[in-house]
């Protein structure tokens, strides 16, 4: 059969399916077919481009062009003009970059699409199909390592990458792997943590979509580093699109032998499952997964010990985010040096991230780390949809709020943290002047209340009074000395709370009112007279009882 001259790439995920994604697929595929063009003209299911408010998109290969908001009617004018003429709609394109040609097999490994690492094959192979995988270098990384180098080998050139966690923490991933790899016990175990509930954050999800063979083949090299002969993807039972696709690869790569005993004809085994969570807030701390996965109740354990040594049943366990594991296969294929070429000498390579809000592209993005945050605005994002910037929130709600005075500070963990921020785990959502500050710290902390597990004093009773505090400052009725007793709170929790959950309230409140003070404590109604303690006021002692 000769070689299609044309793909129509339709990316299908969870978003985009309720909007009629797949009916789509099947009126181009209608149309095509009725011109006697199905030889010439595929049309493939694929991930995310990245766009998320232009309805079903899809992308004309190889000339590069994405059409969106797509309809019945729109799809009929594109085949007759584009596929059958060869003249491009002009008045359907979407305004954006479009993705290049997909490179041909024997110089995939020199190039990258559009600079990502982690998204380069979102939207350009059908995520269902191993065949189209392994066409564009899948696999490659683990058949190198089982055939090519040692364990120790592998994992040294992870750590030399200086591949730092992309779940929020930022700890450097092969120092993490080491703690695992040099602890006592037969039995180990990879985890992937895919539980993604902050609020904002969809990057992981789309990555499960559009790629899942590479979390597959990240989480195999990740067990042949540590000597893990197991691994789990714990994964909320929301994400239904992601998991049927990690299942489907799973079931491929057995069949193809990348999964089980004697992968490669080497003498290291490997299998992989699937555990899906109920869609705790809390169950992304890596210890209340762990008692999650174990069938108990999802609280986080107290540490030391550490996952590293006494993880799953008790086992030694290495749990790392969805993107850090796909960041794995370009690592081992192409080296430490190579990845290092990428972004900061801090932060090393590239970042995912979702970024919604008040601009014009919101979307899925991978960048350089060490790009601005208003080089994701302006460059990626299209600017400001409406008015003027005001703050943006990086993270999810559990991340850091920015004013204007951090627009041109890298987005790398070392140059965060000296400004006295954190990057967080990949979600940026930006807010013009529209939104007010005690408005946003009400909806956190709302959050935050009805996410606490309630297993410890300070979270169970300490977001309640933050939350009445921010429900008053949002009425424009908090009390005098309500801002500073806010700021006490969080503070006690930093330091009270048992886990994280409790914790986080810390970095919106706080960076609100490093940059938002004024406007916060517009909310105190000078005249009101506080009650007596143990009416609405929580009193500190209170939190440790």
């Amino acid at each position: 059969m000769a070689k299609p001259r044309m793909h129509v790439m339709i990316p299908v995920d969870a978003d985009t399916v309720v909007i009629g994604a797949r009916e789509i697929k099947s009126r181009f595929s209608a149309e095509i077919g009725n011109r006697g063009l199905a030889d010439e003209v595929k049309v493939i299911e694929t991930g995310s481009f990245g766009p998320t408010n232009a309805g079903v998109v899809a992308a004309i290969q190889p000339d590069g062009v994405i059409y969106g908001n797509l309809t019945p009617e729109r799809v009929a004018d594109i085949v007759a003009e584009h596929v059958v003429k060869g003249r491009i709609c002009g008045r359907y394109v979407l305004p954006r970059e479009c993705p290049p040609p997909v490179p041909e097999a024997a110089d995939s490994r020199q190039t990258q699409y559009a600079g990502r690492i982690v998204l380069d094959n979102c939207g350009r192979i059908d995520p269902e199909s191993i065949e189209e995988y392994i066409a564009n270098d899948g696999y490659f990384a683990l058949g190198k390592a089982l055939t090519e180098m040692t364990p120790e080998q592998v994992l040294a050139t992870v750590t030399d990458s200086g591949l730092r966690g992309r779940g929020g923490a930022g700890f450097p991933t092969g120092r993490k792997w080491s703690f695992c790899a040099s602890a006592k016990g037969d039995q180990k175990y990879v985890i992937c943590n895919a539980d993604e509930g902050e609020p904002g954050t969809f990057k992981d999800r789309l990555i499960m979509e559009g790629d899942p063979h590479k979390v597959v083949e990240g989480m195999a090299l990740c067990g042949y580093a540590i000597g893990a002969s197991m691994g789990y993807v714990y994964i909320r039972g929301e994400y239904k699109l992601s998991i049927e696709r990690l299942e489907k690869a799973i079931a491929a790569a057995r069949a193809k032998g990348l999964l089980g005993k004697g992968i490669f004809g080497s003498a290291f085994a490997f299998d992989l499952e699937i555990k899906i969570g109920a869609g705790a807030y809390v169950c992304g701390e890596e210890t209340a997964l762990i008692e999650s996965m174990e069938g108990k109740r999802g609280v986080p354990r107290l540490k030391p010990p550490f996952p590293a040594t006494h993880g799953y049943l008790g086992k030694p366990t290495n749990v790392n985010n969805v993107e850090t594991l796909a960041t794995i296969p370009a690592i081992v294929r192409n080296g430490a040096d190579w990845f290092r070429s990428f972004g900061t000498p801090g932060t090393p390579g590239t970042k995912v991230y979702t970024i919604i809000g008040h601009v014009k592209r919101p979307g899925l993005i991978e960048v350089p780390a060490g790009v601005t945050l208003r080089e994701v605005i302006d460059d990626y994002a299209g600017g400001i949809a409406a008015g003027t910037f005001k703050m943006a929130q990086l993270g999810g709600t559990a991340g850091e709020i920015l004013g204007p005075e951090m627009l041109d500070v890298p987005m790398d963990y070392d140059a965060m943290a000296k400004v006295g921020h954190v990057l967080g785990s990949g979600a940026i959502l930006v807010m013009n002047e529209s939104v007010g500050v005690n408005d946003f710290l009400h909806s956190c902390l709302r959050f935050f209340r009805h996410e606490s597990c309630g297993n410890c004093n300070p979270c169970r009773n300490g977001l309640q009074a933050l939350f009445d505090i921010a429900g008053r400052l949002k009425a424009g009725q908090g009390y005098p000395g309500d801002v500073n007793l806010m700021e006490e709170l969080v503070m006690a929790l930093k330091t009270m709370a048992y886990c994280p959950l409790g914790q986080s309230p810390a970095g919106p409140v706080m960076s609100a009112l490093r940059y938002f003070r004024p406007e916060v404590e517009t909310g105190i109604d000078p005249s009101r007279q506080r009650p007596e303690p143990g009416h609405t006021q929580i009193d500190l002692v209170e939190l440790t009882i």
